[in-house]
């Protein structure tokens, strides 16, 4: 999101979406955080289901290092507490680190906590997630390790050849082109271990060109309710 757009994205209205889940607007950009179609639906067919899970089904977590995430886009927390979720029931090791330019407002924040009422652990984490200091490592649940990062993608610097899965979560590439280039993806390509996977709600070719070009290889999987297809790729072993 550019420094011209924060005043205004910073307007942002809360909205449920059709699995009851809440989402947020940005009238702004006309757009949403998560899909119309179910903002939890979404995430957990795209970051969970495909990206995750089959890691933590591979031994990523258990009996040894953390298995490393970075998102882009932490927005609401959304992708990070249910990636904290599924990995404490199996006893796995989280070590997730998030992209955000533009942190929620605290309104915004008290709006989004019932959303996480009913489960004391996700409760206590969405509420530490959000008063997080940036930069610093916070302890979100037994196993799982959060790092805030406010800055461009590009600006960070973090270690190359040590994330073994990317959530790519910005808004749409007609939304925010600036995150979408191949530039974007060659970043991340140095910053992925060997057979690092990546996932995307989109399945824009260009998106998928720019992926290649960039070194990933690229599948279509069929996407969550409301859209075909998303993407998945992986560095090469």
């Amino acid at each position: 999101m550019s420094s011209e757009q924060v005043g205004e994205a910073s307007k942002i209205e809360v909205r449920t979406t059709a699995d009851g889940s809440p989402t947020l607007y940005v009238p702004a950009l006309d757009e949403h955080y998560h899909s119309r179609h179910g903002a939890a639906q979404e995430s957990r067919h795209v970051f969970i289901e495909a990206g995750l899970r089959p890691l933590l089904a591979a031994g990523y977590g258990q009996g040894g290092p953390p298995l490393r995430i970075l998102e882009v886009g932490l927005g609401t927390g959304l992708n990070a507490l249910l990636t904290l979720e599924a990995a404490q029931n199996i006893g796995a090791a989280i070590a997730y680190a998030g992209y955000e330019t533009v942190p929620l407002p605290p309104p915004m924040v008290a709006a989004l906590a019932p959303q996480w009422a009913a489960e004391p652990v996700l409760s206590q984490a969405f509420s530490q997630l959000h008063a997080a200091p940036w930069g610093v490592p916070v302890m979100l649940a037994k196993g799982f390790e959060l790092t805030k990062i406010q800055a461009e993608v590009q600006a960070a610097a973090l270690p190359a050849g040590y994330y073994n899965l990317f959530y790519f979560d910005a808004f749409a590439p007609e939304k925010q082109p600036e995150l979408w280039g191949e530039e974007i993806f060659k970043n991340l390509y140095v910053l992925a271990a060997p057979g690092a996977v990546l996932v995307s709600y989109c399945a824009q070719g260009q998106f998928r060109r720019n992926l290649r070009a960039a070194g990933w290889l690229t599948e279509k999987l069929p996407g969550p309710p409301g859209k075909r297809e998303m993407t998945r790729a992986r560095k090469p072993s």
